[in-house]
């Protein structure tokens, strides 16, 4: 008798043994700590949660949510990697906001009540040192989505290193994703190319603002089969050195690690990348701004990134599980910082591996559920060490089938292209250059 219902009461979740879980006491500063930086006025989720009017109507919600685990957003399987911004929540608190849903979200004693956190109103990142903005763009309300480019005067008279960038839309209802480059005051002389007796081809056609790939383009769906690793015949990956900070819903603005930082020379430009999606049918005007918060000294190490892509692919109509590949070779030792899957509605996973010189293969992350619409930027617990000549393998899987609820039109055959209707396949990486001993 003794021994079942001790066993009985292992079973038992942890908070069994006190009372009903109330909103004050028990889910309030789970809520608030986990969910409430999102979902508060001005941000991006769709309801505020910071009060217990607010919060209530959303018990069973909630209740749903963290039970699959879609809320918090983590897309990432944790089998592979550990990651300072790992956003799960608690098996504990999980069956907390169970068990207070099922008991029909009792308030409890107000006085128990925690504050609510202090969150930087604006710029997440704390007051900028500088802040660069568009003019102000109006969108139309027909056609394909807009890809538009923007140039802005830093003004700067001496170089500065930035630690904190943060990209901030100006209209959150058509800014999709951003990117904001460093352009010279004094643009370097064009490096002399080697003769070919190949003519250059472009596989690229434009329709307005939107970049596709030609019907007829060379299809490479299997990039590492490829010594061009998934691009265009004659192009390859290459680090973006030139790119400042880059905006996709869900992703958080960029801060670094102290003693990494990132240069902007004296009389630069900085060129916005805007991706303006149509989608409230009506004309929209947005003011996009950047903010910079300078480091107080020089750093150590100087942040890099590389953008790893397939541009060659083609995802036949009606496949629900079609694999696509790129590859990367280092050239040089790195400490891995970051890492980003950039896909659009069609994607469903994307895993990144390494492939060491030894031989040994290791899986870095992997994105089982990626979801366009809460592309989360994985930051590393601890750097990891990427050894001269490891090849980076990225693996993307796209569902064109009616399964896909996301799906504009799973009758078409689908290729690289910049629109939302179109398809991408990126892989991003931020490192550094280990310190030397």
């Amino acid at each position: 008798m003794y021994r079942a219902a001790f066993f009985a009461s292992l079973a038992l979740p942890l908070f069994a043994a006190t009372e009903t879980p109330t909103f004050t006491r028990d889910i309030a500063p789970i809520l608030f700590n986990n969910c409430t930086s999102c979902h508060r006025p001005g941000e991006i989720g769709p309801m505020p949660l910071t009060s217990y009017k607010e919060i209530r109507p959303w018990a069973k919600a909630i209740q749903a949510s963290v039970q699959t685990r879609k809320m918090p957003p983590w897309h990432a399987d944790p089998h592979y990697g550990k990651f300072a911004n790992d956003s799960r929540l608690k098996d504990s608190d999980v069956a907390l906001i169970t068990a207070w849903a099922k008991a029909g979200a009792p308030e409890g004693d107000p006085k128990l009540l925690p504050a609510l956190p202090q969150f930087a109103e604006g710029w997440q990142i704390g007051k900028p040192d500088a802040i660069y903005s568009i003019p102000e763009f109006t969108l139309s309300n027909s056609g394909y989505d807009e890809q538009m480019n923007f140039v802005v005067e830093t003004n700067l008279k001496e170089d500065v290193w930035v630690e904190a960038i943060e990209i901030r839309p100006g209209n959150r209802k058509v800014v999709h994703h951003a990117h904001v480059w460093l352009e010279s005051a004094t643009p370097a002389a064009p490096k002399p190319k080697a003769a070919s007796t190949t003519p250059r081809v472009s596989y690229t056609m434009r329709e307005g603002t939107r970049a596709f790939a030609r019907p007829d383009a060379p299809v490479i769906d299997d990039g590492c089969s490829h010594p061009n690793g998934g691009m265009w015949p004659g192009a390859s990956p290459s680090e973006l050195g030139s790119i400042l900070a880059s905006f996709v819903p869900g992703k958080a603005p960029e801060q670094w690690p102290t003693g990494i930082a990132k240069k902007i020379p004296a009389g630069s430009k900085l060129k916005f990348t805007i991706h303006y999606s149509k989608t409230t049918g009506k004309e929209e005007k947005d003011i996009t701004s950047v903010g910079l918060r300078f480091a107080k000294q020089p750093p150590t190490q100087e942040l890099r990134r590389i953008d790893l892509h397939n541009t060659a692919f083609l995802i036949p109509a009606n496949d629900e599980n079609h694999v696509v590949t790129a590859c990367y070779t280092f050239q040089e030792d790195a400490d891995v910082l970051s890492y980003l899957a950039h896909m659009h509605y069609r994607g469903k996973s994307m895993k990144f591996e390494a492939i060491y010189p030894d031989g040994r293969m290791e899986t870095l992350i992997d994105i089982p559920k990626y979801d366009f619409e809460w592309q989360t930027k994985y930051l590393n617990a601890t750097p990891v060490r990427i050894p001269k000549g490891t090849r980076i393998k990225l693996t993307a899987t796209f569902d064109n089938s009616p399964n896909n609820r996301y799906n504009p039109d799973p009758s078409k055959v689908i290729r690289w292209g910049d629109n939302t209707v179109d398809e991408m396949m990126d892989g991003w990486f931020e490192f550094v250059t280990p310190k030397t001993q």
